[in-house]
């Protein structure tokens, strides 16, 4: 079985084509520019050439591309978008009018286009036609069966971003905390995740009539499951994924997230990841402490006989993601004695980077049960 993972970041995009008659190791991957870095740069080069822009396709990861965007429009070049990219920017169309966009329709955008000194750009998050191409240079074909991990913040017009993606969270940790709770086919993606949704159909028809298997899951629970496929992962365990964009941590039980945080990146700094890892054991890190110091927030899951688990019950602390460093750079004399006895910067496959596809390969088969497939390391 061929088997295509894609974890959609904020500054990369890890693509994993994973052969079932291969040793894992053996599988190919990509570690390529996020598709907000894409399309930011796109902007940059048109801000440069003083180029209108016309954004079509469908909602997508923000960030980059958006700091990109108003820049251009502070540069004075105007902006046009149909609502459904403009959903990127924010997902409240009255605020995407008010930075200067001006929203139109896909008629108004097809035309729009063609006309000189404008650019067309796509939004769009997973592209399988770029993928396509870069395999195919090297005689490789895409497989009809995918999963693809995207963070979605959940469509919250009213409410702030943070606080409804985390919400969501909850709501999953809720239900059980497990891998299947957190992985979906197309049909069974929650309205909330619009952006989700939107790759979900384009992926779909990009494939045709192929008869085509494709599951969904967020990048953080991605990562914190494939880092689990590590050895190393003795549980109860804490799993952090550093990400570009955001840090996650999951205090995890039996293949259960039972705790968890989410942050972004660049407000965290060794001293206060170090104490988040305790208190999330300990069940004292609170939503309005992570929330008020700019990320999502915090919670933990009370059932019978959890509230046993603390920090000292942790066995094994796995650390992956693309900005790990803030831990793995420290000196000894920098890294709390009680974190260190356990520490270990989780590879899974000897692939550190690959921990969200490793993720998405245990969600795929969650739904797509292969029982010849096993993805135990060793």
């Amino acid at each position: 079985m061929l088997i295509l993972a894609a974890d959609v970041g904020t500054g990369t995009q890890d693509i994993l084509l994973f052969n079932s008659e291969k040793e894992v190791e053996n599988s190919l991957l990509m570690v390529m520019p996020a598709p907000t870095q894409i399309i930011a740069k796109k902007v940059r080069k048109a801000t440069k050439k003083g180029k209108t822009i016309v954004f079509t396709g469908n909602i997508m990861g923000g960030g980059p591309s958006t700091f990109a965007i108003r820049a251009h429009l502070k540069a004075g070049f105007p902006v046009y978008a149909t609502e459904q990219a403009a959903l990127t920017i924010n997902d409240n169309i009255e605020k995407v009018k008010a930075f200067g966009i001006q929203i139109i329709s896909e008629a108004e955008a097809k035309k729009l286009a063609s006309e000189e000194n404008t650019q067309e750009i796509v939004m769009q998050d997973f592209d399988p036609v770029s993928t396509s191409t870069a395999l195919s240079a090297f005689e490789v074909q895409m497989p009809a069966n995918f999963a693809v991990a995207v963070q979605d913040h959940g469509n919250a017009p009213e409410k702030s971003n943070r606080i409804y993606r985390f919400e969501l969270l909850r709501e999953l940790i809720d239900k059980g905390g497990e891998l299947e709770n957190f992985v979906y086919r197309p049909e069974e993606i929650p309205e909330a995740f619009t952006r989700m949704k939107a790759q979900a159909d384009s992926l779909l028809k990009a494939a045709g009539n192929r008869k085509t298997k494709v599951v969904f899951m967020d990048t953080g629970p991605a990562a914190i499951f494939g880092a689990l496929t590590d050895p190393a992962a003795v549980q109860p365990s804490v799993v952090v994924n550093i990400g570009n964009g955001h840090t996650l941590g999951a205090l995890v039980n039996e293949n259960r997230i039972m705790a968890v945080f989410e942050h972004h990146t660049f407000l965290m700094d060794p001293e206060k990841l170090q104490e988040y890892i305790i208190k999330l054991a300990d069940g004292k890190l609170g939503f309005d402490k992570v929330f008020e110091d700019g990320g999502h927030g915090a919670y933990r899951k009370e059932i019978s006989g959890f509230e046993q688990i603390g920090f000292e019950q942790v066995r094994s602390i796995l650390v992956t993601g693309p900005k790990r460093e803030i831990l793995e750079k420290l000196s000894e004399s920098e890294i709390r004695k009680e974190i260190s006895n356990k520490l270990h910067f989780a590879a899974p496959f000897g692939s550190m980077m690959l921990s969200g596809c490793f993720g998405l390969l245990a969600g795929f088969l969650e739904k797509y049960p292969e029982p010849s497939i096993n993805l135990i390391n060793h």
